[in-house]
């Protein structure tokens, strides 16, 4: 399992938006994160669909945080971007065992699946709070 870059950068651009209390245009997150415009964009077009990001029209339009940053895990960003926290593509739903056995049997199934939920446990455990009260360990 590999975290994509668009992932990495939507945790970027949530972690901005929770340290203001304004309504941030587009390109001030795009500057703040270093993530170019276009893809700054693309990311909050997916942040407000889902609930967690607000945008306003107008001359003074822009995007704000509407959950509270305590209540956004690493784990909700990481899974709006890119599915399922999956180590292993037999682990994804319609995918069959590359061994052609029942994934119920696969020994190496079980393992992967095990480990999958131990990632998205710590995941869910890290909210953008933390992040901006560095009470993440280094």
């Amino acid at each position: 399992m590999r975290i994509t870059l668009e992932s990495e950068y939507a945790l970027r651009i949530v972690t901005a938006l929770a340290q203001r209390t304004e309504i941030v245009d587009a390109k001030t997150l795009s500057d703040d994160t270093c993530v170019t415009l276009r893809f700054t964009l693309k990311i909050l077009h997916k942040l407000v669909l889902s609930g967690i990001v607000k945008s306003y029209k107008g001359v003074k339009g822009g995007y704000k945080l509407v959950k509270a940053p305590e209540n956004i895990t690493f784990k909700n960003i990481i899974e709006l971007i890119d599915g399922p926290i999956v180590i292993s593509r037999c682990l994804e739903s319609g995918e069959s065992c590359a061994l052609n056995i029942d994934k119920a049997s696969c020994i190496y199934h079980h393992i992967f699946d095990k480990i999958s939920l131990d990632v998205a446990r710590q995941l869910s455990d890290i909210t953008i709070k933390d992040i901006i009260d560095k009470k993440c360990s280094r």
